[in-house]
């Protein structure tokens, strides 16, 4: 069963949440780490599983990206503020059982959102040691992710079965003439400058 569940907003952290997945898949083990879209097998009771899952997990990760705290709906509700909110059930759910939750900040400027501004089932999140995903360094960043988690659950890693499907990497060249410059801004690519 995974010790690790991750918990995302699918709108917010479409950008990073595979590279998480496949960044802790590789660090500790393919079948060590949950995501619903990948580990819940078509036809399977969703709801059940999932929420078994939360409560099962040894470690969740809820991956925040800036735009997590103010999702909404069409009707201009905000997410969390729905009690059949999926995020919201799978937090309220691994505090209950008294699982390590860990929020992840996704990118340089996401900032832990105040318990004073998230539902009162799960207020606690606002409160707890957080780590970071920054976009500048993503290879490094990802790997710390892995190691820190690692060094919470007794024999990870040991005998890990990368993922599946890695995402592959990606290399870009670029020319500079006449006293033009290039840049990195962001992200896991190699700049070639010729």
């Amino acid at each position: 069963m995974p010790r690790v569940f991750l918990s995302f907003r699918k709108r917010d952290s479409r950008w990073m949440r595979e590279r998480v997945f496949s960044a802790l898949s590789d660090r500790l083990g393919a079948d060590e780490v949950f995501q619903s879209g990948r580990s819940i097998p078509p036809g399977a009771d969703f709801a059940g599983i999932l929420l078994s899952r939360a409560a099962d997990c040894k470690i969740m990760c809820v991956l925040i990206g800036p735009g997590w705290i103010d999702a909404r709906d069409t009707d201009g509700t905000r997410l969390l503020d729905r009690p059949h909110d999926w995020v919201r059930r799978e937090i309220a759910t691994a505090l209950r059982a008294g699982n390590r939750v860990v929020p992840v900040l996704l990118g340089d400027a996401t900032m832990l959102p105040d318990a004073s501004a998230l539902p009162a089932e799960i207020a606690e999140l606002g409160r707890l040691q957080f780590l970071r995903v920054p976009e500048t360094h993503l290879t490094e960043s990802l790997a710390d992710l892995g190691d820190a988690l690692a060094a919470l659950l007794p024999a990870a890693g040991r005998d890990a079965e990368p993922a599946a499907d890695p995402l592959p990497a990606t290399t870009m060249t670029a020319h500079v003439h006449g006293g033009g410059s290039a840049y990195q801004a962001a992200r896991d690519q190699t700049i070639r400058l010729t």
